[in-house]
């Protein structure tokens, strides 16, 4: 058994396409099961009612050849274009709900994740082409990933393209100008790509060649980033007249007093999250990793950390938010992973003869690891359920309400605007900010949000009663969701409150 990781004993017979092909299968199975439990559960769905807010665009985009959530009213509030852009080709075939489209596109996210990383994997450990591809195997059964891969969002498609950098970066030649064009593209998926630039850069200049070469390699890789990138601020800024989208300044205004919070603990609460699972048993080989790169001055996996490290520290600086199952942090978790198996597959290597005791504690980690993946998939498979089953009863539920017993001409304010935006077909007024970047300077004023409403001539009020305990004092609902999925989470049913008449 100490020889799995170095794929000696269990391998297959014939050639890559096989393990190629077993992956999408295990990634088809993995998000399978996720997609079960949750139609099982309640009914089929995302999540997250953000996903809604990429479904409206795409959609938008297709029905009115127009850039915009509200129609008539063009806006960045999309943080993934490029996100929005592939689900906007499921509505070329269909006009109805593309949840196959959305979720074919989150498999094959996921098996790209599965495939770079193993191809990461095998750079330390001299994987052969018929070696099992475990590193692929947890990466495409780890619950963290199969979430994000299932949650309509663009999560499992930055964490490909995080892999797919590092991909190019690690090799015993670099294609720098690959990984340029790839950070370019990845900052179209999230702008947290462009710190992919910071390995990039720190593996080159490490690198012993001659001076003259890293220069010429460098500047064809910020060649090819920029070009990319700056289409990606031309973008925003033709359509919002800012070179960020407006979600990148609505979402740290929200959680601005998430700050107030020693760095310490905002750090080290983002950094445990990948830990929640099996994540947990490759800590001991992190820290072998880890420890074997800054003794062997191993450029390529100090990288890994430091960026790992890096992103981290960034969210718990601008963004310390770890709910959702860390849906900010998820992307980064394959690096961590990696580092992780890679370490773990040295202390396997370790003989009997050798060390008694380190050979025992691989064995253990190794079934451990099975045992502990397998728990973990059951889990993450329910608490995805319980999160479709909540946006479903409420966003989705209430926004079918509006649709059918508002006017047609209302104005609707609401924090959540994703279910709500799409099925509603009403004008909205965001008081999240993201396509009503007015609101955020006083995003959690509630006075000014009350004067706002007013000045917008809002005919509804949409919100979780707890939300804005000022703005529905003494107003009495309309209509409020009876979500047992909610209540059983210890919130509050989400309601309509009438605002003017």
């Amino acid at each position: 058994m100490s020889e799995i990781f170095g794929g000696q004993r269990l391998s297959f017979r014939n050639t890559g396409a096989i393990r190629i092909g077993a992956l999408l299968i295990v990634c088809m199975i993995s998000a399978g099961l996720f997609l079960m439990y949750s139609s099982q559960n309640y009914k089929i769905g995302f999540p997250l009612d953000d996903a809604w807010i990429h479904q409206t665009y795409a959609r938008n985009l297709i029905q009115l050849k127009q850039w915009v959530y509200v129609p008539g009213e063009v806006s960045t509030g999309s943080t993934s274009p490029l996100w929005t852009l592939l689900l906007s080709v499921g509505y070329w075939f269909q006009q109805t709900l593309p949840y196959f489209w959305t979720y074919a596109l989150g498999i094959l996210g996921l098996f790209g994740v599965a495939l770079a990383g193993e191809r990461i994997f095998a750079q330390w450990n001299n994987n052969g082409s018929r070696a099992l591809p475990l590193a692929g195997l947890f990466l495409a059964t780890e619950w963290h990933l199969i979430w994000g891969a299932v949650s309509g969002m663009e999560t499992i498609l930055f964490a490909f393209m995080i892999l797919a950098v590092f991909a190019c970066l690690v090799q015993t030649k670099p294609q720098y100008l690959l990984a340029g064009t790839l950070i370019g593209v990845a900052c179209w998926v999230r702008p947290d790509g462009i710190t992919l630039l910071g390995p990039a850069f720190f593996i080159l200049i490490l690198m012993p060649i001659r001076n003259k070469e890293k220069l010429k390699k460098g500047l064809f890789l910020i060649a090819c980033f920029s070009v990319i990138f700056g289409g990606y601020l031309l973008f925003n800024y033709l359509l919002g007249g800012a070179i960020l989208p407006n979600t990148y300044f609505a979402k740290q205004a929200e959680y601005a007093s998430l700050l107030n919070q020693p760095l310490w603990k905002r750090f080290s609460s983002l950094a445990a999250l990948p830990a929640i699972g099996a994540g947990s048993l490759l800590i001991p080989g992190f820290l072998v990793a880890l420890w074997k790169s800054i003794k062997q001055r191993d450029w390529n996996m100090l990288a890994l950390f430091l960026w790992w490290a890096g992103d981290t520290a960034i969210y718990a600086l601008r963004l310390p938010v770890s709910y959702q199952h860390g849906r900010y942090l998820i992307p980064a978790m394959p690096v961590i992973f990696i580092i992780g198996l890679i370490g773990t597959s040295q202390i396997l290597k370790v003989q009997y003869t050798h060390n008694r005791i380190v050979w025992a504690f691989g064995k253990l980690i190794l079934v451990s690891l099975i045992a502990v993946q397998l728990i973990f998939g059951i889990k993450g498979a329910t608490a995805y359920a319980e999160d479709v089953a909540i946006i479903e009863s409420e966003m989705v539920e209430t926004a079918f309400w509006l649709n059918e017993n508002t006017e047609v001409d209302a104005v609707i304010a609401v924090h959540d605007i994703g279910a709500i935006g799409y099925f509603s077909q009403r004008q909205l007024l965001d008081l999240a900010g993201l396509v009503s970047p007015e609101v955020i300077p006083f995003i959690r004023d509630e006075a000014r949000l009350a004067q706002y409403l007013e000045e917008n001539k809002a005919s509804y009020l949409v919100t979780f009663p707890d939300w804005y305990p000022e703005l529905v004092d003494q107003r009495i609902p309309v209509f409020q969701t009876d979500s047992a999925f909610t209540r059983r989470a210890g919130e509050k049913n989400m309601c309509v409150y009438r605002w003017n008449d």
